[in-house]
């Protein structure tokens, strides 16, 4: 692992939301945000062929052993045409917000974060799920990591002020980065906002799918199918918040 090359802590959930190490989170995703694509190409998003390649998995895995598809995959988590169907729901609405499409992490769970106190920055490691994908998702994805993996306490999530803080340490980077220059305005901070709630969504379906996938796969111990369920319950306890938040005009 090359966090065994890096020297520092490995993170958790009470120090990312500290704002002088969120600060440095910030500025590093702003860094990898800046890699510019070879050739000046563009590039798709993954999110959604990696969406729809994981809710096959978990389709074919419920097919095993089955004459006929059963669409409950286990208690507590909606049914598979359910889950199509939100699924549809958000590729038809999420491109709209049109969020950048550059190079992510997707995985930046808090363990994934090195601090180094005493050189005082923050590195990442863990790249197997890097690719291009929208800006707001990485962002997303790492907010939804605050509130943990083993115990996970969504009362960890990022208040409304502190992903504020934290999307304007980013924008200032990623604009100087970008040579876009000049102050990062409200306006820019609470877009930025409104994408990253929206792509909160698919980062519950994402991994809420994987742990679909690892219950019935892997052996390492852990109730992968309760994490599944919980990602799943805030999908749709924080659908009806998200979609009520629009962009600026």
């Amino acid at each position: 692992r090359s966090s065994d090359l890096m020297q520092g802590l490995a993170l958790g959930p009470e120090q990312v939301c500290e704002p002088h190490i969120f600060r440095l989170i910030a500025e590093e995703m702003a860094k990898f945000h800046s890699i510019s694509a070879h050739n000046g190409s563009c590039h798709k998003p993954v999110l959604w062929p990696k969406l729809h390649k994981l809710l096959s998995i978990v389709k074919s895995g419920l097919q095993e052993g089955h004459g006929a598809t059963p669409t409950r995959v286990t208690p507590g988590v909606p049914d598979l045409q359910v889950l199509e169907q939100e699924l549809s729901w958000m590729e038809a609405h999420l491109p709209s917000l049109a969020s950048p499409i550059v190079l992510c992490h997707n995985d930046l769970l808090c363990k994934n974060v090195i601090y180094n106190e005493d050189k005082g920055h923050v590195r990442f490691i863990d790249y197997e799920y890097a690719g291009y994908n929208y800006q707001a998702f990485d962002i997303a994805n790492h907010f939804n990591e605050f509130p943990g993996v083993i115990e996970m306490d969504y009362g960890l999530y990022p208040s409304r002020e502190t992903q504020f803080q934290w999307l304007r340490h980013y924008l200032q980077a990623y604009k100087q980065l970008r040579q876009e220059g000049g102050t990062v305005r409200d306006v820019e901070v609470h877009d930025l906002y409104v994408q990253v709630a929206w792509f909160s969504l698919p980062s519950h379906f994402f991994w809420g799918f994987w742990a679909l996938i690892q219950a019935r796969y892997s052996s390492i111990t852990f109730n992968f199918s309760r994490y599944a369920e919980l990602r799943f319950q805030q999908y749709f306890k924080m659908k009806p918040v998200v979609s009520a938040l629009e962009l600026s005009k």
